[in-house]
């Protein structure tokens, strides 16, 4: 199945009302599957199980995860007491008495107003009940990014199969010109050497020896068949229910090289220009193609 590279999926956590997790997923083309997760650092625990979750789900793209946390309950804040500072405020200020003899007003109201002597942090979470609520995001974010990508896949496979027919209606021209190419080539020769030799006789073997080299030289049988098997190998894996963009890749590639050929060996302007617009076409698959999974 030809699905694309490209999606974009959005879910959020409803299960605890204390906490929400909101998780966006994007993926664009890329030759192998490169996650890059972005989250509070509270979660950074999770990361691994995060990757294994999209590496089951996708095998090709650039996946870019976006997590973010909002905590509504606000019981998991704590106070705490940084005892060391306070004693060494108190030093301070009984040091500040006794150098300057000024009255002694140390309260527990004023050392609580110093900087980070009191400060707040959160409760250590149930990791796991975090995890649950995040994958249960995450999986409907993924089955959104995948339905993205599948609807997205059909329009580039449609595309493609339309350019193979045109391509597969070029070659079939190209194959019933090329059957005409070594008569052409000897009328033309038996012409110039009429011209050139008039009436002087010319030796029949000689140009039979001609023919049967340039009729070797020019042939694109071979090429013409590979080509064949190329577009029905292209349309059939467009079907195949598994990541299918290296192996079009390469079937691509080789029908550029036959196209290639074809127009190398071509003495024929037509052929040549059919050729190059097998070329054309076939760079246009390539392009679609880079952004199939």
């Amino acid at each position: 199945m030809a699905n694309s590279m490209t999606g974009f999926g959005r879910a959020a956590s409803g299960e605890n009302s204390n906490r929400n997790f909101m998780v966006e997923i994007k993926s664009v083309n890329h030759r192998f599957l490169d996650i890059n997760v972005k989250m509070p650092k509270s979660l950074f625990s999770l990361e691994d199980k995060i990757r294994k979750l999209i590496s089951e789900k996708l095998s090709r793209g650039k996946v870019d995860v976006f997590i973010t946390y909002k905590n509504y309950n606000k019981s998991d804040l704590e106070a705490s007491l940084n005892s060391n500072l306070a004693d060494s405020y108190i030093k301070c200020l009984q040091e500040l008495q006794e150098r300057y003899n000024i009255k002694n007003d140390i309260s527990t109201s004023l050392i609580a107003r110093f900087p980070d002597v009191i400060y707040t942090e959160e409760k250590e979470e149930n990791m796991d009940e975090i995890w649950n609520e995040i994958s249960s995001a995450m999986n409907n974010s993924l089955i959104m990014l995948k339905e993205m990508r599948e609807r997205e896949g059909e329009k580039l496979k449609a595309d493609i199969i339309t350019k193979c027919k045109d391509i597969e209606k070029d070659v079939n021209s190209i194959k019933h010109l090329s059957e005409k190419v070594v008569v052409n080539y000897k009328n033309k020769l038996t012409e110039r050497l009429a011209e050139l030799l008039g009436n002087i006789p010319v030796d029949e073997n000689r140009i039979s020896l001609e023919l049967a080299i340039f009729a070797d030289r020019a042939s694109i049988d071979e090429e013409l068949t590979r080509l064949y098997s190329h577009i029905d190998q292209l349309v059939n894996t467009l079907n195949v229910s598994e990541p299918i963009g290296r192996k079009l890749d390469f079937i691509v590639q080789e029908m550029n090289r036959e196209a290639n050929t074809i127009a190398s060996k071509s003495s024929d302007l037509e052929i040549t220009n059919f050729a190059l617009n097998i070329k054309n076409n076939i760079e246009k698959i390539r392009e679609q193609i880079q952004n199939i999974e």
